[in-house]
């Protein structure tokens, strides 16, 4: 009987132990022969156990009591109707204060577009770049182009930057609310880095280049063909501007 080809599905089902024993073994076999893909997968399994330990200690915190529901219901009784919307008013503070980000999402729309990518790109920029021990999970060109694109369904061309200073260190896959992103990292001699965010446009799909600043990042972000395309560093926008029309023009070729 032939054995179905592993997936990247597969691969990352093998990480989480949500596969079937059958197939679970089936992956093992496999990794065991692809000695390059068993490290990538190790690097999941290494990322899995560090996010588990970072937010296990969050999920095994007890219940703040003001949300206690049994005693909500009971404060409820014995105060006065003419109470109701200061209790509602409290209830509400409480909850904002252990799920903020959520009451934000329900009230605010969700950026789209290249809002949005901006936004993925600084985000990526604040959690990779100031990391020094393991800022990119891939520092292999080749493999990383492979990967990425073949995660994002999409031709993905490694942008060139070091005619203008800076060298590639590497990339890696990164979840965003519109899907996977392409993210790519890049410095210079005096220690500054930079991040490329590509992925493919569900709105904007063709835009020209705008730039964007906050939380002392900055960039431009811009859409070809579909595919969106977000370069962000330390610094003024207009610094960035030649390395964004460098990656763009590169981009174009694909």
């Amino acid at each position: 009987m032939s054995i179905r080809p592993i997936s990247e599905d597969d691969l990352h089902a093998y990480v989480d132990r949500a596969l079937e024993p059958e197939r679970q073994a089936e992956v093992a076999a496999y990794l065991e022969s692809h000695p390059d893909v068993a490290k990538r997968v190790a690097a999941f399994a290494d990322q899995r156990c560090w996010l588990r330990s970072a937010l296990g200690p969050i999920a095994e915190e007890p219940l703040p009591p003001q949300l206690n529901l049994s005693r909500i219901i009971e404060s409820r009784r014995r105060r006065p109707s003419s109470a109701r919307w200061a209790i509602a008013a409290m209830l509400m503070l409480a909850i904002g204060g252990i799920g903020g980000w959520t009451i934000r999402g329900a009230t605010q729309a969700p950026a789209s577009g290249l809002a949005a990518l901006a936004q993925e790109a600084s985000d990526s920029y604040q959690v990779y770049a100031s990391d020094r021990t393991r800022p990119v999970e891939l520092r292999d060109s080749t493999e990383l182009v492979s990967w990425v694109s073949s995660r994002l369904r999409q031709p993905v061309k490694l942008p060139d930057l070091s005619k203008s200073g800076y060298r590639f260190m590497g990339g890696r896959v990164v979840p965003t609310a519109h899907g996977p992103a392409a993210m790519f990292m890049y410095d210079d001699d005096r220690g500054n880095r930079l991040v490329v965010l590509t992925r493919p446009m569900t709105t904007d799909q063709n835009a020209p280049m705008a730039s964007h600043a906050g939380n002392n990042v900055a960039g431009f972000s811009w859409a070809d063909g579909g595919m969106g395309y977000s370069l962000v560093g330390p610094g003024a926008a207009e610094q960035l501007r030649p390395l964004a029309n460098e990656v763009r023009k590169q981009a174009q070729s694909i």
